[in-house]
Parts: C-alpha cells; sequence; structure tokens
C-alpha cells in the first residue's frame, strides 16, 4: 500500500498516522464574511445613492474554493493508500488557500483603521474566531472523548486558524500601503519565518507569516488583473496547466511531506536543512500563483445557479469541519475501508460537496447570522463625525 511523508503539528513531528491527527491544523479557506462582499455599484434615478450589486464573479470564486476545501478535508482520513487521491490533494492545497487569501487581500484595499472598518473586523472576524474557536474546542473534548483538550484563543485549532491570521493581516494593511515595494519585503518575512523553528505557536504565526504573501498581493492587484487573468487565452491553456500539476504531483505524492502546503512549520521542524525553507517557501508561491491564476481563469463570471451561495461561503466553511470531525470521531472511515477505494472515494467527494453546498445557502446563513453577522451595537462608542 502507497504511503508517504506526512507533517501535522509542530516539533517533535509525529508520523502521519490518524492518531496524531487531531492536532493536525489545518489549512481553511477565508469565509466570506472575512473580506468585504464584492460588489459594483449603480444608479438606479438620477440623485439616488449608489445601489451595491455583488460581483458573480467573485462570488463564484469562493463557492468553488470552498468546495474544494471541504472535499481535500473529507479526503485526509482515507486517502492513505492511494498516491492518485494524494496527488490531487496536493494540487489542491497548492492552490486554494492562496487564492482565498489573494482574494482576501483584494477586497482589504481600503482597510484603513477608521471606526466602521474596525466594527466591522471585530463582528465579521474576532466573533465567529471566538465562537468557533471554543465551539471546536468543546466538539473535540467531547465527540473525541479528549477531556483535556484546552480551550486557548490564543492556540487556534483546525479552522479557525484562518480567522485570527486575517485579523492580523487586515490590521497590517495601512503599513503593506506605505511601502514601496510591499511585496519582496512580504516574501523576505515569509522565508525568514520557514527557516525560525522558535517562533512558536501562539496565534499559529508560522502560517499567519508564511502565507502573508498571498495576503500582500492581493492588497496590489486591481481590477484589470483579473481581466487579465480571465482571457479566452488564459483559459484555454488552463486545462493543460492542471494536468501538468497532477503530473508533477504524483511523481511528488511519495516523496514530499505535506507539511509544505500547510505552512505550519519550519523547515527544521519537518527534519529538512534550513535552506529548504527559503527555496520551497519561493517555489511553492510561484505554484501557487500559476494554479491560482488557472482557476481564477476558469471560474465563470456569469451569474450560475450557485452564485447566491457565494455569500454563504463563511457557513460552508466554519460548519464542515464539525462533519468531517464528526465522522472521524465516530469511526466511521476506520470501519469501512472501502472508502479508500476509487468508488468510496468518489462518494466522500460527493457528500462533502453537497454538505457543504447546503450548508451555503440562504437559510442556513440566516441562522448563523448572529455569530458570523453580529450588529454589535452596544459593544461599541458612539461618534459624531461618521467614519471615526
Amino acid at each position: 500500500m502507497f504511503q508517504a511523508p506526512n507533517v501535522f503539528q509542530r516539533a517533535p513531528l509525529p508520523s502521519a498516522t490518524r492518531e496524531s491527527e487531531p492536532r493536525h491544523r489545518e489549512p481553511a479557506t477565508a469565509p466570506t464574511a472575512a473580506a468585504p462582499a464584492a460588489t459594483t455599484t449603480r444608479r438606479e434615478t438620477p440623485g439616488a445613492a449608489p445601489a451595491k450589486k455583488r460581483d458573480s464573479y467573485f462570488d463564484n470564486v469562493k463557492y468553488l474554493a470552498i468546495v474544494l476545501v471541504a472535499v481535500a478535508h473529507a479526503w485526509e482520513p482515507v486517502m492513505e493508500g492511494s498516491r492518485t487521491t494524494r496527488a490531487l490533494y496536493m494540487v489542491a492545497y497548492t492552490f486554494h488557500m492562496p487564492a482565498f487569501i489573494i482574494i482576501s487581500g483584494y477586497f482589504s484595499r481600503s482597510f484603513d483603521m477608521s471606526t466602521a472598518k474596525v466594527k466591522r473586523l471585530v463582528t465579521g472576524v474576532v466573533v465567529p474566531y471566538v465562537v468557533f474557536e471554543t465551539a471546536y474546542s468543546l466538539f473535540k473534548r467531547y465527540a473525541d472523548d479528549s477531556p483535556d483538550h484546552p480551550i486557548s484563543l490564543i492556540d487556534p485549532w483546525y479552522l479557525t486558524w484562518f480567522l485570527i491570521a486575517l485579523f492580523i493581516w487586515r490590521v497590517t494593511t495601512p503599513l503593506w500601503q506605505a511601502l514601496r515595494h510591499p511585496l519582496p519585503v512580504a516574501l523576505v518575512v515569509a522565508v525568514l519565518a520557514s527557516f525560525s523553528p522558535t517562533i512558536g505557536d501562539d496565534l499559529d504565526l508560522q502560517r499567519v507569516l508564511q502565507f502573508l504573501p498571498f495576503f500582500v498581493l492581493g492588497l496590489q492587484l486591481k481590477p484589470e488583473h483579473f481581466d487579465l487573468v480571465r482571457r479566452r487565452e488564459v483559459r484555454m491553456l488552463a486545462p493543460a496547466l492542471f494536468a501538468a500539476a497532477v503530473v508533477c504531483a504524483y511523481w511528488a505524492a511519495p516523496r514530499m511531506q505535506l507539511g509544505w502546503f500547510y505552512r505550519s512549520n519550519s523547515a527544521q521542524e519537518m527534519d529538512a536543512p534550513w535552506w529548504s525553507g527559503a527555496v520551497m517557501t519561493l517555489l511553492m508561491f510561484g505554484c501557487a500563483l500559476l494554479l491560482t491564476i488557472g482557476f481564477l481563469a476558469l471560474v465563470p463570471s456569469r451569474r450560475t445557479w450557485f452564485t447566491v451561495l457565494g455569500a454563504g461561503t463563511i457557513c460552508g466553511y466554519l460548519l464542515h469541519g464539525f462533519l468531517v470531525k464528526g465522522a472521524e470521531y465516530a469511526g466511521l472511515f476506520d470501519a469501512n475501508d472501502w472508502l479508500s477505494e476509487p468508488a468510496g472515494l468518489a462518494l466522500v467527494s460527493v457528500v462533502a460537496a453537497g454538505a457543504v453546498t447546503l450548508m451555503c445557502t440562504p437559510p442556513v446563513r440566516r441562522v448563523l447570522r448572529p455569530v458570523t453577522e453580529p450588529r454589535l451595537e452596544w459593544a461599541f462608542a458612539r461618534r459624531t463625525t461618521s467614519g471615526q
């Protein structure tokens, strides 16, 4: 049976076993509420205030990316033994996280620490982080019979790491916008982090720093850059690009540790020489950028049946982990070895995609709104000056 090296947590690194996996920190995908809604504006009548209209393209991007995240998470308990599945998993993890971070950066360009923006940051990022970090920790305690599992807001677990990362990235947005060459600086920061094992676990700073260049890149993008990506010739080249990526991943699957994709460890923590951290950081950035371009080129710009679901991806993001972890804690994957076979993997994929789709629907979004989009007017001081 095919096996490959894996890394699920910080030093000392465990072997790739399901027993160690609960401490594994999954890269997750950016929720919709973490970034301002993708909108365009138009005027209904002369002199009327601009009415906001969501951009179908970006809603499509978010929905398709969250489906990839859910399917990849569902593959994890059953992919060992299948080199092909591991290769597909590696391809997905190469770009779906960077794609969301780039989009989050793109819609963070106007963040300026004004009162209105800070309120949205607190209600759309901080509150969901506190609630779901606590909820996932309690779920781990009682569903997995792990009474000693800590509840710590400074040590995010599983899906919640992205929310605290987005908070840090966004509050530093004015700094990156003030620099003359922010992307090279962010890449240097990521490289330094990749061979700095003393950074520690607090706030998952390894990931925050190693994924930082994608957010900074998003801050530099303009609408015309997305127009270039969506040109016909780029769409025609995208399938060949992904085919080549799958071939490369199939070759690398038995040789490459998954920790390079998760970016939660330094090179030394993966028993690699320190200089490999710099090499892999730059190599993974280039590969992620290419596949992200291919992905963005293939996403339809028109309104589709799933466009409306793009507004609810925060719900799919935050909820699907309970389904995946719940099935794992219940022993569903261990008791059904056939799920690792092609038919089983197809079933797991369909169920994961269908479940996260339902979780993104408007009724679910309305139910979770008090947590994902709370008003909290009582918590903020009243200001007489608009935007201050």
